[in-house]
């Protein structure tokens, strides 16, 4: 009937409308350093077994396929791709891109409890005392821990194949190792939890972080004075946006019509 019509195009719609509102935080973080661009997936939700296939007929055959009708769409869910953003050189001696799988490690506060969370982006700096911290608005603590020395030369400072931070003692010209970055990488990353800023945070679905040094098996390498940019492709995500658009014309049209055809059904009393 056209009542089911109504209802199966308005999940379209639903649909449609929460898959507009991810490709438009795709393209908000078009400029997020370390951004990485997700993708709607939907499914088809229960149908209406009219008559089921292989149903014996009047000649006691099976009919090859039955009468079902399907009552509408949804996402099933985000997928986050993890694919390789554009390295940009920035000459910054705290801007570290890592080229590869692996994340790294910060510490940041929820609901009055430290925990550690996983970035992809690079663009660190100092605070006040001393300590590598993320440049997202909390200022995130490396981890594990790197503090600069405050009698160091900070121009310096560099970062070894193996992720050794090395930095100049000003009085002694001696370079000596006041940290090593470590990273993280996870069996299925695509479970990690968006919490913002620039952070993931571990699932039951990402399992748990394995955790090694850049060139290690499994683990990617750090390059000093770059950032790794957003993933996003913008002609991707405007050519998505145009489908969107058009499909979700498509199910208002549909709306319409279902709703045309009940006025005519609601006026055949009339003859």
């Amino acid at each position: 009937m056209a009542i089911t019509a109504l209802f199966t195009a308005a999940s379209g719609m639903r649909a449609l409308d929460e898959k507009l509102d991810v490709v438009a935080n795709n393209l908000a973080n078009i400029n997020t350093v370390g951004f990485k661009r997700s993708r709607p997936n939907f499914e088809d939700l229960l149908y209406q077994q009219v008559r089921e296939p292989g149903v014996l007929n009047f000649q006691d055959e099976p009919v090859p396929h039955g009468v079902q009708i399907g009552l509408g769409a949804r996402i099933s869910g985000t997928q986050l791709n993890f694919e390789q953003g554009s390295p940009e050189q920035t000459a910054r001696k705290l801007d570290w891109a890592i080229e590869g799988p692996g994340f790294f490690q910060v510490l940041t506060n929820i609901a009055g409890t430290e925990v550690t969370a996983f970035t992809r982006a690079g663009n660190f700096t100092l605070n006040r005392d001393g300590n590598v911290v993320l440049g997202n608005s909390i200022g995130s603590p490396l981890e594990p821990a790197i503090q600069i020395p405050e009698d160091a030369d900070r121009d310096s400072l560099r970062v070894s194949e193996t992720g050794q931070v090395f930095i100049r003692d000003a009085s002694s010209g001696v370079d000596t190792q006041v940290g090593q970055i470590e990273l993280a990488r996870f069996v299925n990353p695509e479970g990690l939890l968006q919490f913002g800023k620039n952070l993931y945070l571990q699932t039951e679905a990402s399992g748990d972080p394995l955790t090694g040094i850049p060139t290690d098996v499994g683990f990617g390498t750090v390059l000093a004075g770059f950032v790794e940019m957003s993933n996003v492709d913008p002609v991707r995500e405007l050519i998505g946006l145009i489908f969107t658009q058009r499909a979700f014309e498509l199910n208002s049209q549909t709306i319409q019509s279902a709703d045309e055809a009940l006025q005519i059904v609601g006026n055949l009393r009339r003859f």
